[in-house]
C-alpha cells in the first residue's frame, strides 16, 4: 500500500508541475549511501519527460566531482544536471563586472576553481594581501582562526582606506549537523562573523555579503531559467533553505 501511495503522489506531482528541483544531501543521498528510491525517482522523471535539476548549496565540490560521488552511490547524475551555489559565481561576476578581479577565496581548491571559471583571479590569503573581492565559499580548507584573522584584516584595510571590497557568500547555511546533537559552522557562519565586525565598525555604511545559495533568489532564478519551466516544484529536507526559499520565490 505504501508503494502505491508513493507512486500516486509522484504521479500527481509530475502532472501538476513542469519541472523538479531536488536537493542532494538528505533527499538523494546521505554521507554513506543513496536514499531509498533515489535512482528510481530520477528514472521516472526521465521516463515522463519531466526536466529536473539537483540544486545544492555546495561551493566546495564541482559538478563533475558531485557526479562521480553520486555515481558511486548508484545514483547516476550527469554533471550538467547539478546547479550549485558555486556555479552562480559566473552569473554574479558577469552582472557585477568582476571579471579579472583579484579574489581571495575561503574554501578548498574546487572553490577556487569555481572562482576562476567565473573569471576571477584567485590570489593567496597572506599578511598584506590586497584583493577586490572576498569569496566565502566553504568552511573546508579554512585554517582557524588564522585565515579568518587575515580575511577580517583585508576587509578592514580596504574599508579604512575608503576602497571597496566586494563580499560574496556562496553557501548561506550557518551550521550543519555533524552527528546527533553535534553541529559545525559552515560558510554562512563565517560570513556572519565578518558582518558583525562590519556592523560595529561601519554601522551606517556596511552592506554585507551578497548571498547566492538557498534560500535566496539567485539560485532559484537560475534553476528556473535552466529548466525552462514556468512552475517547478522544490523537493528538499530543510524547511529554512529548500522550502522557504522556493516558497518565497514562487
Amino acid at each position: 500500500m505504501t508503494d502505491l501511495l508513493e507512486q500516486a503522489s509522484l504521479e500527481a506531482l509530475i502532472d501538476t508541475y513542469d519541472g523538479f528541483l531536488i536537493d542532494a544531501y538528505g533527499v538523494l543521498v546521505d554521507k554513506r549511501s543513496a536514499m531509498p528510491g533515489a535512482a528510481d525517482l530520477l528514472a521516472r522523471l526521465d521516463a515522463a519527460g519531466t526536466p529536473w535539476l539537483v540544486v545544492t548549496n555546495s561551493a566546495s565540490r564541482l559538478p563533475e566531482s558531485l557526479s562521480a560521488e553520486m555515481d558511486a552511490f548508484g545514483v547516476p547524475i550527469p554533471p550538467e544536471q547539478f546547479l550549485t551555489s558555486g556555479a552562480l559565481l559566473a552569473d554574479h561576476f558577469a552582472e557585477q563586472g568582476l571579471s579579472h578581479s583579484r579574489c581571495v577565496v575561503l574554501g578548498p581548491e574546487e572553490s577556487s576553481i569555481y572562482t576562476e571559471r567565473a573569471g576571477g583571479l584567485v590570489v593567496p590569503l597572506t599578511e598584506g594581501t590586497d584583493a577586490d573581492a572576498l569569496i566565502v565559499a566553504d568552511q573546508k580548507g579554512v585554517r582557524w582562526p588564522e585565515d579568518m584573522n587575515l580575511a577580517v584584516s583585508l576587509m578592514l584595510r580596504r574599508l579604512d582606506a575608503g576602497r571597496p571590497l566586494r563580499l560574496v557568500l556562496c553557501n548561506p547555511d550557518l551550521i550543519y549537523p555533524v552527528a546527533p546533537g553535534q553541529f559545525g559552522f559552515t560558510a554562512g557562519g563565517l560570513a556572519s562573523m565578518l558582518e558583525a565586525v562590519l556592523r560595529e565598525r561601519y554601522p551606517s555604511e556596511a552592506d554585507g555579503f551578497v548571498r547566492l545559495g538557498k534560500p535566496h533568489r539567485s539560485i532559484f532564478a537560475a534553476a528556473k531559467r535552466r529548466l525552462g519551466a514556468s512552475r517547478p516544484v522544490m523537493i528538499g529536507d530543510q524547511l529554512g533553505t529548500d522550502i522557504l526559499g522556493a516558497v518565497r520565490y514562487g
